[in-house]
């Protein structure tokens, strides 16, 4: 299992990234805008404005460390506030862990996506615990045939 910290920006998270790239002297990983977002769920596209914007970006730091962050677009921009603007990520071996994980952490909390199948090829969730920490929960592993 891997812990991960993803910060969420207000339009800022490219420039942000490129200065943690350039302290680290790494090189991003994956770097994708939301005008790469297929719809989702019959929502219409990313707004205009929101296009360039970061959708998700990951910096490798040191072995299993990985620095990821986004954009906040669209309907997202109304619940970014500075100070409460990332999330503990977990990316486990498998579904059934996610799963599990998901279910105890998110008890008595707001789940924001429920587990599912995403277009990146991720089963993932997320989530606000009872306790006002975000969450996201992953697992690469596919589904059985």
């Amino acid at each position: 299992m891997k812990v991960n910290v993803y910060l969420l920006f207000d339009g800022n998270c490219e420039e942000a990234f490129n200065f943690y790239k350039a302290a680290f002297g790494k090189e991003f990983e994956m770097i994708n805008r939301f005008k790469e977002m297929p719809p989702v769920n019959g929502q219409p596209a990313m707004p205009a404005e929101d296009a360039e914007k970061i959708m998700h970006v990951s910096l490798p730091i040191d072995g299993d460390s990985v620095l990821m962050g986004s954009d906040s677009g669209a309907d997202m921009s109304e619940h970014y506030k500075a100070g409460n603007n990332f999330s503990v990520s977990i990316s486990t071996e498998t579904r059934s862990e996610a799963d599990r994980l998901f279910a105890a952490i998110s008890d008595d909390g707001e789940i924001t996506m429920a587990m599912e199948d995403t277009f990146w090829g991720e089963y993932f969730g997320m989530f606000t615990d009872k306790f006002g920490i975000s969450w996201m929960i992953g697992s690469r592993e596919q589904p059985a045939s």
